[in-house]
């Protein structure tokens, strides 16, 4: 019997740090194909108090698109940031998985771009996914994005 005294209603957002906000809202406006929802210029007591970041100063962007939204935030501060690259193996790394149409497209503008695959489409052989093809990209940051296609 579960004890949880709440319910979730549904998912809002991916939230990606990101150095370049710019850059960033191109490449999922542009090559992904978002479109800009909003932005928000955050500091003071709201931004730490909120992301438990003492002096957190942050400009973000929200995109909307297939059902989701993406939130890009540039932290401006504070200066003691860190730019970390985890691996996919490394704990604490996330991605977000998109289904495509056509994987071999998807590569083709992701690498035209600017980002790369981290590794190679394959297609998976066993359990719910059967079927699909899969590829992690990565951004010049180092966040990492899943592309699957379905079968045809």
């Amino acid at each position: 019997m579960s004890t949880i005294r709440f319910r979730i209603i549904a998912a809002d957002h991916t939230g990606i740090t990101v150095t370049n906000l710019e850059r960033s809202v191109a490449f999922w406006r542009d090559v992904l194909g978002f479109e800009p929802s909003h932005r928000a210029h955050h500091t003071g007591a709201l931004a730490s108090e909120i992301t438990g970041v003492p002096g957190a100063e942050i400009s973000l962007a929200v995109l909307r698109g297939y059902g989701h939204k993406i939130e890009l935030l540039e932290y401006h501060a504070p200066a003691d940031r860190k730019q970390l690259t985890p691996r996919p193996c490394d704990v604490g790394s996330v991605h977000v998985a998109l289904l495509v149409d056509d994987l071999d497209a998807v590569v083709k503008t992701i690498t035209a771009s600017g980002w790369k695959a981290a590794g190679k489409p394959q297609t998976l052989t066993w359990g719910p996914n059967a079927g699909k093809r899969v590829v992690y990209v990565r951004d010049p940051d180092g966040t990492t994005i899943e592309f699957m296609q379905p079968p045809r």
